[in-house]
């Protein structure tokens, strides 16, 4: 068991890294960020599909479209999303924002199943909606009146990530609760193909050829692109297939939870600050009331198998 703790605390640590990769490449883009990083997941893909043990086989041709559809609309729009929401809204508000996705996700099941009272979820969720809140005021408040619209539009895109990711858990469990599911690892490398082809569509968007890097700053470029397209994307899902084949499903689900504090410390390391008391408080009640409600639902019955994504 703890090989299979430490393996989904692996995975959401480099996950986190999301919340602070956009402003570590400046003064590269995010959309150049989003090509390089996608384009050495897909790279790696096809790489690792030269062994067999990674090698799709026998997956029909619906499989593939739906494999490479959920990459391309998934992984880069989502990551784009997050990307935005972190440069314009800052280290507190995108983790938080983005880190209510396994509640709404159950909440979502529990709408069409019934499986829980309603009446039990108020509270977890008014620990949410409150540590949220408080977060956001603080923010927009500290921002001043001409920083405020850019907080909003940070407010907006992490809200835009949340959907995206949520549409793509739901898409993605429907394939993984089938009956002929693809294996995790092959399944992962169709996608990460996908997400390659679909950051292609935006190489006009980028800087590459208007302002090159040069120097240090191509260093730090790469260095970060490698690491989320290489830890970030295969090694985290490597790691959380550990993890959910040595935890119980009720534990592996609450450890998502630790990709919020990871990218929450990462994006206060990445400022050298300390929270401030609203911040503090906000994310201790948001933390709890996740926490509970992930509890919640982790009864038997109530497992969200398959919905969890391979990173994003």
């Amino acid at each position: 068991m703890l090989i299979g703790i430490l393996a989904g605390l692996t995975t959401c640590a480099l996950w986190g890294l999301t919340f602070i990769a956009p402003r570590a490449v400046d003064p590269a883009s995010t959309w150049d960020l989003t090509v390089a990083r996608y384009g050495i997941f897909g790279v790696v893909s096809v790489l690792l599909m030269l062994h067999p043990r990674f090698r799709p086989r026998g997956l029909t041709c619906r499989r593939w479209l739906t494999g490479l559809s959920l990459g391309g609309a998934g992984y880069v729009g989502y990551f784009v999303a997050a990307a935005y929401a972190v440069r314009l809204a800052g280290a507190a508000i995108p983790p938080l924002v983005i880190g209510t996705m396994p509640v709404l996700l159950a909440l979502i099941a529990n709408w069409r199943d019934r499986s829980a009272p309603w009446s039990a979820l108020a509270p977890p969720l008014a620990l949410i909606a409150a540590g949220v809140a408080i977060v956001n005021i603080s923010v927009i408040e500290a921002a001043g009146p001409e920083g405020r619209e850019a907080v909003l539009l940070g407010v907006v895109a992490a809200s835009a990530a949340l959907a995206i990711w949520i549409a793509y858990g739901l898409a993605n469990a429907a394939v993984m609760r089938a009956a002929d599911a693809p294996d995790g690892l092959h399944w992962t490398g169709v996608q990460g193909i996908g997400a390659a082809i679909g950051s292609m569509a935006l190489l006009p968007l980028t800087s590459f050829s208007t302002q090159p890097l040069a120097g240090p700053d191509m260093l730090n470029f790469l260095g970060w692109a490698a690491v989320m397209g290489i830890a970030g994307s295969w090694i985290a899902t490597f790691c959380w297939g550990i993890a959910s084949a040595r935890l119980p499903l009720a534990l592996a689900a609450q450890l998502i939870v630790a990709e919020t504090v990871f990218g929450l410390v990462y994006g206060f390391v990445y400022e050298a600050r300390w929270p401030q008391t609203a911040e503090w408080v906000g994310a201790t009640l948001q933390l709890i009331g996740v926490a509970v409600a992930v509890a919640l639902f982790s009864r038997p019955g109530l497992s969200a198998r398959g919905v969890g994504k391979a990173e994003a």
